[in-house]
């Protein structure tokens, strides 16, 4: 893996290495480091993973208009994470006359829209059939498939060269006992290499499955710095062995993270994900 710094916009372009752009790192109420949405990026193509109501301004801060984005992911619907999606599909819509593409199950379009979505979007104008706009009517839909015979279910979806796996997390709310009886949240795997579980609680099932089926480069995780709650407590996480440990960059911290670099450093981890720079997989 090799760092190199942003410079003067977003690359959306390469010569074919996998990179992570995070857009943010931080947690939902974050105003240090945004929030945990990030940028993979492969040649061509590229696809935003999550698009909280912070990123548009991230956006401006690496003077690169959100409207330049063409392919979106959305992991689950909080605000930290869908929060722009809104300001994605207008400006998509009145300004670059563009409807960006996303991956997404028939079941989470539904949710996403009459839950989220459509207060915002759906009654400003007519479409041309003469109702309310709908989901379709801002977003291109890109259909995954399900892949048979895993643990939990898992869809996979091509952005161009780009490869994304996802599958159900242990989000919220806190009690519930696995994925099944959870809020839809999940997590992806990106060309079978570098795992962003996105939201979740202390999982070792799902790293433990993951890392056993694929040749797993980089592992960015979700941390907090206290126990109990929705997310994957740092001392939960240290308890992972150290070939796991090495491989894990922590994200989604709070805005008090200076006071563990050191716990961090101890723990064994790779260390925190930083936003702002890419992390180069190579090809």
């Amino acid at each position: 893996m090799k760092v190199t710094e942003f410079k003067d916009k977003i690359q959306l372009t390469n010569d074919g290495d996998l990179e992570f752009f995070f857009i943010g790192t931080g947690s939902a109420f974050s105003k240090k480091y945004f929030q945990n949405n990030v940028l993979i990026i492969k040649g061509n193509d590229h696809v935003l993973v999550d698009c909280g109501n912070l990123t548009p301004y991230a956006f401006s801060t690496y003077n690169t208009p959100l409207s330049e984005v063409k392919n979106v992911f959305v992991t689950h619907s909080h605000a930290d994470h869908i929060g722009g999606l809104e300001e994605l599909a207008l400006s998509g819509k009145y300004i670059t006359k563009t409807r960006p593409n996303i991956i997404i199950t028939d079941t989470y379009k539904d949710i996403l829209w009459n839950e989220s979505l459509k207060g915002g979007c759906a009654y400003g104008e007519t479409a041309t059939n003469g109702n309310y706009m709908t989901f379709d009517d801002y977003f291109t839909q890109i259909k995954p498939s399900e892949i048979k015979g895993t643990p939990r279910p898992m869809y996979e979806a091509n952005i161009g060269s780009i490869n994304l796996k996802f599958f159900r997390t242990n989000h919220i709310p806190s009690g519930m006992e696995n994925w099944k009886t959870a809020f839809y949240s999940t997590g992806i795997l990106v060309d079978d290499r570098i795992l962003f579980p996105s939201d979740t609680r202390f999982d070792p099932d799902l790293i433990n499955w993951m890392t056993e089926r694929y040749n797993i480069e980089c592992i960015f995780h979700d941390c907090q710095f206290y126990p109990g709650g929705v997310h994957a407590y740092i001392g939960e996480l240290a308890t992972f062995p150290q070939e796991i440990k090495s491989k894990i960059l922590l994200c989604h911290y709070g805005d008090n993270r200076p006071k563990f670099e050191e716990e961090a450093k101890k723990s064994g981890f790779l260390g925190f994900a930083e936003r702002g720079v890419y992390y180069n997989f190579g090809k």
